[in-house]
């Protein structure tokens, strides 16, 4: 039920922004004053390539305070990103041993409606930024455990995805380098919503590996930061399940072509 709601609510976000873009633009008019300047710029954010992102944006001024941009992220599929600082987070050795050989894409769209608050106008200055995002997180890899009975090591192979819907709210401020080119810094854009998803792994097992991959799975995922995870095991393989609050932090720096 707070899942459904939780979507509805982002859904409605998106639309809301959606329809005030519309309505801003459609007021645009001569008595706007826009210049004949250019009204789109095309963004790169090059602070993304840290995450093994490739993150991009289009914005469009509608009046001579506000804009509005559609944001594409890509991550192909890689290692997960500063796992040496998860893995300093973790304690157990098995955990770590999973992350290490983990493997993760996903992409993200992210529409914003963006508050020029300078007197300089759209394009210019700090900004405050509404918007709403929705990605989706691809994985796989192996997952070891030890079964202390039988004296061996067992693997299994997971993979699958998450989906996640959030809103929140960027501060920014963009700065013009040169007739054309501009710097767009994202400061901090907190944000918040849910995801649900699943991995799962396909393996025959006996009523005493059911209980080892559960026991294992479960310390697993209870040494995760940030996530929320439940699994299933039964004679047929296993399942974990993500199902709940998802947060996260927008940041970036981008660099800009006015067009």
């Amino acid at each position: 039920m707070t899942k459904i709601f939780t979507k509805n609510l982002l859904v409605l976000a998106a639309a809301s922004l959606t329809f005030c873009s519309q309505q801003l633009y459609a007021q645009t008019s001569d008595s706007d004053n826009l210049s004949d300047e250019p009204k789109n710029i095309v963004k790169w954010n090059v602070a993304a390539l840290i995450t093994k992102s490739y993150s991009f944006q289009y914005e469009r001024a509608v009046s001579n305070n506000i804009a509005v941009a559609l944001g594409y992220r890509n991550m192909p599929k890689s290692s997960i990103p500063f796992k040496g600082t998860i893995n300093d987070a973790v304690d157990d050795l098995q955990t770590e041993r999973t992350i290490d050989n983990f493997k993760t894409s996903n992409f993200a769209i992210t529409p914003e409606v963006k508050f020029y608050l300078g007197k300089k106008g759209v394009f210019h200055g700090f900004y405050l930024a509404p918007y709403v995002s929705y990605a989706k997180y691809s994985g796989e890899g192996p997952f070891q455990f030890d079964i202390p009975q039988l004296n061996r090591t067992e693997t299994m192979f997971f993979k699958g995805d998450i989906n996640t819907y959030t809103a929140g709210l960027k501060l920014g401020a963009q700065f013009q380098l040169s007739k054309l080119i501009y710097l767009d810094w994202w400061i901090i854009g907190p944000n918040y919503g849910s995801a649900k998803g699943d991995l799962y792994a396909q393996r025959n097992s006996n009523a005493l590996e059911q209980q080892v991959i559960k026991q294992e799975i479960d310390d697993l995922i209870d040494d995760l930061p940030l996530i929320k995870a439940s699994s299933t095991v039964d004679a047929n393989g296993a399942n974990i399940r993500i199902k709940g609050p998802w947060a996260g932090v927008r940041g970036g720096l981008n660099v800009g072509f006015r067009f």
